[in-house]
């Protein structure tokens, strides 16, 4: 790591907590138990192709910046994907985290000067049609942690 100084303040690119990702085997009975425990319901479904992957967002709530709060449901599509081989290793569970943000591309550029590897070289396509980037859990105290610039 480097000998660069802490920020004195939060980093003010990152304005919410964007969504909490968990693998899970079958979406469809991971929606029922979020919907019947929690009160929680769908706001949108889809398959990333890219990511493998079959989704859920639920909203949580919404945040002062126009954005909102979710859980993100992620179930594999095929055996190769990142998240079926998170669920061969680990099971169920927290898969990463996502801190929204007002510019992705610049959050990432200064997040990597902190030292903190970049997973993508640019941002890519994201749920809802927002601007993604991943950052590598080995720098981020083992968490994948994702920073999500909505669409709009």
């Amino acid at each position: 790591m480097s000998d660069a100084p802490a920020p004195t303040i939060p980093f003010s690119g990152l304005t919410r907590l964007d969504h909490v990702g968990i693998a899970c085997r079958d979406l469809d009975a991971s929606i029922e138990f979020y919907r019947r425990t929690y009160g929680f319901e769908v706001e949108h479904e889809e398959v990333n192709e890219e990511q493998g992957v079959r989704e859920a967002m639920l909203r949580i709530n919404g945040t002062d910046d126009g954005g909102a709060t979710y859980l993100q449901l992620l179930e594999p599509t095929r055996p190769d994907s990142p998240v079926a081989k998170f669920l061969d290793r680990n099971g169920e569970g927290v898969h990463h985290i996502a801190f929204g943000t007002s510019d992705v591309a610049d959050s990432a550029a200064t997040v990597g000067a902190r030292d903190v590897r970049v997973l993508d070289r640019e941002p890519r396509h994201g749920t809802l049609g927002s601007r993604i980037v991943f950052l590598h859990p080995k720098d981020c105290g083992g968490v994948l942690t994702e920073l999500v610039q909505s669409a709009g």
